[in-house]
């Protein structure tokens, strides 16, 4: 294993300080968000920086020279581009191996000539109006996300959220709700009420709270928002017919649930079938957080193995319908305590993949097991398939997609001894193979996959209001 001397660590922790101001430049005037790998840089410190440059040799054998890096930021820097999402170690990954008498400045300048000189400052086109309705644990960190996406004016903005008064200091605990959480850690940036005008300013941006108890007792546009994106996240309705009431208010045009649609609704899990959107659907759900982690490592697997038939046996973190101590419920063993059993119960995962990848309509079958943890979950996958598979050969397969892929953003891969469920908190992927965990025998596999269940199950509902939004930017390299 080689090592890096102090010095060394030193020089480089300084051209890192030297990107920060760069990569803050180019995401505020220009709408361009960078990454290494998925290992977004926006916000990062110089040690985070360093770190994804050192991810950087799990994608190309080696690690990403910081130096190299600086120079492809700068480069674009000097193109004034427009809103453009740039993997930067795939780009340079891509002109090492090209072969070109080109500098690197030249290659990106190439690369990126699409957007060049598109750089403005931002303005109503490039936003759109968002309302979360509810504001429960995803209603929130839908919140933080939005948030944190949306401090260059770009992209879909959140204006308003909508719920039952709750009482005397309603306000003051909806804030500090979203101020404080014990599960991700305090917001990263400063927040004051307006209690006069029910209004939470969060990072800047003000964000009207209307009281109400159903949608249609909703006029948007009395607070000046308009053609907005409504995100149901109460699950208080699942079905066309419960979440068109959203459609009768003033303002809202499109309404997203952030949970499994009943009957005809599209279940979309993005990177799978969010291309079957078309301007047409003003009502579609987000499915569930166990039907994103594992309906794109499916999709891979069916693509190169073929799947004949699965078995889905999900240890989930509890959530909050479940009981804290012994009590009535309505649904069975959900009544007892979650913070001391393990509860068996059911999921509709399985049978909702179908819904994204129809060639697996009943293949699948599926049960949870809730487990006394608060937040990240794993999916064990037992498949038979259609032809023989290797052990080696398919989490070489599994990492190569993690990596370079159409599906990066959705599927990650990690081999350690040591991992273990908290160390997957705030992962934004939609789920994490397990790789020293796989198992396979002739046409038998079973993949263990990893996922947060609150937070990579959120950033993937912002990756379908961004795309309901039309501000996605275009992705560079463009695979």
């Amino acid at each position: 294993m080689s090592q890096t001397s102090p010095a060394s660590h030193h020089n480089r922790l300084s051209v890192a300080e030297r990107i920060i101001p760069v990569v803050g430049s180019l995401y505020r005037d220009n709408g361009v968000v960078t990454h290494i790998h998925g290992r977004t840089l926006i916000g990062s410190s110089p040690e985070q920086l360093l770190k994804a440059h050192r991810f950087a040799r799990h994608a190309g054998g080696q690690e990403l020279d910081v130096e190299q890096t600086l120079e492809l930021l700068s480069a674009m820097l000097a193109l004034n581009p427009g809103a453009a999402n740039v993997d930067l170690g795939a780009v340079i990954a891509a002109w090492r191996t090209s072969k070109t008498q080109d500098s690197l400045a030249q290659f990106a300048a190439q690369m990126l000539g699409s957007v060049a000189g598109q750089g403005r400052a931002a303005t109503d086109d490039d936003s759109s109006d968002v309302v979360l309705f509810g504001f429960g644990r995803i209603g929130r960190l839908l919140a933080r996300i939005l948030l944190a996406k949306s401090e260059n004016g770009r992209g879909p903005q959140l204006r308003a959220i909508v719920v039952r008064e709750g009482g005397a200091n309603d306000l003051v605990k909806r804030a500090s709700l979203l101020r404080r959480d014990s599960i991700h850690g305090p917001f990263q940036g400063t927040i004051t009420l307006d209690s006069e005008k029910n209004i939470i300013t969060a990072h800047g941006h003000p964000i009207q709270v209307i009281y109400a108890n159903n949608p249609a007792d909703v006029d948007y546009t009395a607070w000046g928002i308009k053609d907005a994106l409504i995100v149901d996240n109460t699950g208080n309705w699942r079905d066309d017919e419960g979440l068109r009431q959203h459609l009768s208010s003033p303002g809202a045009t499109r309404v997203l649930l952030t949970a499994p649609g009943k009957g005809a609704l599209k279940n979309i899990v993005y990177g799978i079938n969010n291309d079957t959107i078309t301007d047409a659907d003003t009502i579609l759900s987000a499915a569930s957080c166990t039907t994103n982690a594992i309906t794109p490592v499916l999709k891979v697997i069916h693509d190169q193995y073929g799947i004949e038939y699965g078995h889905v046996e999900t240890v989930h973190s509890y959530t909050n319908d479940q009981n804290l101590i012994d009590n009535m419920h309505r649904g069975d063993r959900r009544g007892r305590s979650a913070a001391l059993n393990m509860v068996l119960t059911e999921t509709g995962a399985a049978k909702a993949v179908a819904k994204a990848i129809p060639a697996l309509e009943g293949k699948l079958t599926g049960n949870a097991i809730r487990v006394p943890t608060p937040d990240v979950s794993m999916a064990i996958l037992n498949l038979t398939l259609s032809k023989p598979v290797d052990r080696e050969e398919l989490n070489a397969y599994l990492r190569e997609a993690s990596l370079h892929t159409g599906l990066r953003q959705q599927i990650d891969y990690i081999e350690s001894p040591e991992v273990v469920s908290t160390d997957f908190l705030g992962s934004i992927r939609a789920g994490i193979v397990d790789g020293l965990a796989t198992i396979s025998r002739d046409n038998h596999a079973v993949v263990y996959v990893w996922y947060d269940n609150e937070y990579g199950y959120s950033h993937q509902v912002v990756r379908i209001i961004e795309q309901l939004s039309g501000t996605h930017p275009p992705r560079f390299p463009a695979k």
